[in-house]
């Protein structure tokens, strides 16, 4: 039978209307025809640490391979019990006293968890406070589950770290729960203990959950300290969302999980739903989970790569050192995390556009960014680079970026008159 129409398009839901993902977006698809044609393109507006040279320990790698015959089942919705006990005893060595095992959700990838928090969470029009900057997966799960993304600025003035005043000044009467994510991507703060405590004393007093991203929790530089959200919540509700990608350079094992912590008589609802929806999916990867227990009970193998002498901790150094040498940058140095997010000078180029500068970058030299605008930033002079690279090839991009910008404040110049 013929169909009628056969030119107009399939609607889509208008729900995705107010989603992007800038980090993977037409910027990136840009790139990938301009590598198709033959030109070399440095990417570094994913941090995907394997593309990079960085790999997955071996003992690591051996656990999975051991364990493949036992991976061929479904295993229980919240994941296989060795790899929940090493989660709660990991917490409870970072004085998470109240982490239990049947309350850790093992999930493909924190991505997935914190769209199954949102989908037990909300309903439409419900709102969610979220950092801006934030990692936009944050808004979009909360868009897609009928939520309102509302946001708290964390500007580069506060050295990217959020005003607990002006999260409760945007608290209403549909407001569910407070996004953190720390430390934080795009912008490398990591929070001082007293936001964080004011944080759980706002979510006490307004009786609203908190969501905190810890994905880069062992990520930090310099001496910055690091502290568990869960740690300081006590009895209010929290769910901690962490895993293997960043901290274990595990990507693509696509394994995280999701720790409810709090008053058991708080959280008896949350956890139903949360079990509701994981049974639905079956099981997270089986394969992957077999990774937990080495990663969480081996050796640290991060800490080399991030203390002086380390290969992230000379790569951000690079960084630094580039904006520091900019006429055009700026730059709060990232204590955490695997980001920078620089900001262009107003005062050099008055009228900075994030997006045609990423544009004019990729096009004219090679190098693929992610403009602020993509994390929810409304002042368009920021971009996120990753710090994964070698610092040479860090210094070549930020070599790199600086003739883009020499072009852009030349062509700004006003051009003299002719007599």
């Amino acid at each position: 039978m013929p169909m009628k129409n056969p030119t107009v398009p399939v609607r889509t839901s208008s729900r995705l209307h107010d989603v992007r993902y800038e980090i993977r977006g037409e910027l990136a698809q840009r790139a990938r025809e301009l590598e198709a044609a033959g030109r070399a393109i440095i990417k570094v507006n994913i941090g995907n640490p394997g593309v990079f040279g960085f790999t997955v320990s071996e003992h690591v790698r051996e656990t999975i391979e051991r364990n493949l015959a036992r991976a061929e089942t479904y295993c229980h919705q919240k994941g296989i019990l060795p790899a929940r006990e090493a989660i709660v005893a990991q917490q409870r060595e970072h004085g998470i006293t109240n982490s239990h095992v049947d309350r850790i959700f093992v999930g493909n990838g924190v991505s997935e968890l914190i769209d199954l928090a949102l989908r037990a969470l909300l309903d439409n029009g419900d709102e969610v406070l979220l950092p801006s900057p934030d990692y936009p997966l944050w808004s979009a799960a909360t868009v897609l589950n009928g939520g309102k993304p509302i946001y708290y600025t964390c500007p580069a003035e506060r050295a990217h770290v959020p005003d607990p005043a002006e999260i409760e000044a945007a608290i209403t009467q549909r407001t569910r729960a407070i996004v953190i994510v720390n430390p934080n991507n795009p912008t490398g703060a990591v929070y001082p203990r007293a936001v964080l405590e004011a944080i759980v004393d706002i979510a006490a007093r307004h009786r609203l959950v908190i969501l905190s991203d810890e994905i880069y929790d062992e990520i930090v530089y310099d001496g910055a300290e690091f502290l568990p959200l869960a740690r300081l919540a006590g009895d209010i509700p929290c769910l901690t969302f962490d895993g293997l990608s960043k901290v274990q350079r595990a990507c693509g094992y696509r394994v995280g999980w999701l720790s409810a912590t709090g008053a058991p008589v708080l959280l008896g609802e949350i956890e139903r739903a949360l079990d509701l929806l994981a049974s639905l999916r079956l099981c997270a990867n089986v394969p992957g989970q077999y990774a937990i227990v080495p990663s969480l009970t081996g050796p640290d193998t991060i800490s080399p790569l991030t203390a002086p002498g380390g290969r992230l901790h000379a790569s951000r150094q690079a960084v630094i050192e580039a904006c520091a040498a900019s006429r055009f940058l700026e730059l709060v140095a990232p204590r955490g995390a695997l980001y920078a997010f620089p900001s262009v000078r107003a005062d050099v180029l008055p009228g900075f556009d994030d997006e045609k500068f990423a544009l004019d970058l990729l096009e004219a030299e090679g190098v693929l960014i992610v403009p602020g605008y993509g994390f929810n930033y409304p002042k368009r002079n920021h971009f996120r680079t990753t710090l994964l690279p070698l610092a040479a090839e860090m210094r070549e991009v930020f070599a790199r970026i600086e003739r883009v910008l020499e072009s852009t404040a030349t062509k700004q110049a006003p051009r003299r008159q002719v007599a």
